[in-house]
Order: C-alpha cells, then sequence, then structure tokens
C-alpha cells in the first residue's frame, strides 16, 4: 500500500508567509467523496485529542465557569462530527456537573453523522446557524468552537464573534491552529502513515495555510476579545461577558 494517496500535499508548503485563503478544504465540497467524509468524521476523535488540546482548555477555562454553578449549558459552533461536543458532555457528567450541550452545524452530513451516534444524556445537535440561534433568543453560560475561524471569510469571522457574544452569558472560549512552518512539518510527518482514506491529513495541512498567527488574529479581533497562545500550536481567541 502507498504511504501517499494521490494528490497528497508535501512536508512543506511553498509559502506560509500569509493565510492562503483561497486554499479550499476537500470536505467542505458539496461534492466531496462521501465514504471519505463519513470516515473523517469518524476519524476525528483521534486526531482532536491529539492536536486540539480541549482536554486542557476544558480543565482551564470551561470547568471553571460550570462548577461555579453545579453545571450550566455549552454551545459548540461547528460541532461538525460531534466528538468535541460528546467529550465535553462526558468531562462534565465524570466531574459531577449538570450540563447541557448543545452542537450546531449548517452542514446536513456533519449534522447527518453527529445525530447518527448513540445519544448521550444532555446533548443535542442542531442542523442551523449561529444566527438562528440569536434569534430565538437564546442563551449559554460557554461557547466554544474548535478550528472554524480559519474557515471563515471576514463577513462571516465578524458575524460570528458578533453572534458569539450574543450568545454567552459568561465565556466564548474559539480555538483554532496557529499557522507555522513547525505545525504543519509535523502535522504533515505525524499524519503520513495514518489516516488513508479520509480527508484528514490532506484537509489538516490546508487547515494549517489558512489559519492564522497569534498577531494576526489579535488584529483581526475586535476590542473586548483576548488572543492567547497555546502551545504547541494553538490560538485561543476569549471573550468574558460583563468585562
Amino acid at each position: 500500500m502507498p504511504l501517499l494517496d494521490a494528490g497528497s500535499p508535501p512536508f512543506f508548503p511553498p509559502d506560509l508567509s500569509r493565510r492562503a485563503v483561497e486554499a479550499v478544504e476537500e470536505m467542505d465540497r458539496p461534492d466531496c467523496d462521501p465514504v471519505r467524509l463519513e470516515r473523517t468524521y469518524a476519524q476525528f476523535p483521534l486526531i482532536n485529542a491529539v492536536v486540539s488540546g480541549w482536554r486542557r482548555n476544558y480543565r482551564r477555562y470551561v470547568r471553571p465557569v460550570l462548577a461555579g454553578h453545579g453545571g450550566g449549558t455549552v454551545l459548540d459552533i461547528g460541532s461538525g462530527g460531534g466528538d468535541l461536543a460528546r467529550a465535553l458532555a462526558r468531562w462534565a457528567r465524570r466531574d459531577g456537573l449538570r450540563v447541557e450541550v448543545t452542537g450546531i452545524d449548517p452542514d446536513p452530513r456533519a449534522h447527518a453523522y453527529a445525530s447518527s451516534r448513540a445519544p448521550l444524556p444532555g446533548l443535542e445537535f442542531r442542523p442551523v446557524f449561529t444566527s438562528a440561534l440569536v434569534a430565538e433568543g437564546r442563551s449559554f453560560d460557554v461557547v466554544i468552537s474548535n478550528h472554524v475561524l480559519h474557515h471563515l471569510d471576514a463577513g462571516a469571522f465578524e458575524g460570528l464573534l458578533a453572534d458569539s457574544q450574543a450568545l454567552t452569558r459568561q465565556l466564548v472560549l474559539h480555538s483554532d491552529i496557529e499557522r507555522s512552518p513547525w505545525a504543519y512539518g509535523l502535522f504533515s510527518a505525524g499524519t503520513l502513515p495514518f489516516f488513508h482514506g479520509s480527508f484528514i491529513r490532506a484537509d489538516g495541512l490546508t487547515s494549517i495555510r489558512r489559519s492564522y498567527t497569534a498577531a494576526e488574529l489579535a488584529a483581526a479581533a475586535p476590542a473586548g476579545w483576548e488572543t492567547r497562545r497555546q502551545k504547541p500550536w494553538q490560538n485561543l481567541l476569549l471573550y468574558r461577558a460583563g468585562q
């Protein structure tokens, strides 16, 4: 079996000095291979456990907010296959917290996959944009997203942050990849022997090319938002209501 699928990207891209906003991830294409897409959703729990740092984010940022009231509500924007929303529901339950987690993703393919998994208490998925929840007058103690920001153009980026502020009662935490040669090279090498037959490797490298540096993210965020660089390759964008 060849180590590289046809069309696999090289270890190092030609240029990381700017965001590759013109690059498109394969799984975002409406006509992408449905078998590879479903396999990608199925592999997200493993890849996110390795690279996204959400167990640390939960302990450091999310759990303290929820623990103050014995639980609360969490909104996961762009929830994809639902693995992070499920993990948050499990972690909170293990900590004795009463939590309701809502995962939203307007892509009907992602919603269908997430909804097809075994149900968990206090977990629901909806195929909607954040604007629909704002129109409903919904609010949540914690609003999060994982690797969503780099997908957005400038208008959608501004809209997401505005909706996040409107939807949160306490904390917004958006986490994304930081663009760097180290992130690209390590992800390329680390995923090379694995994840064949899915979009994980190719789309992950495209994501890195599209992502912000910490300085770029800080410059793009409006007043009231805080950017934190979290080693080895994550950017966090935080907003605390009432501050």
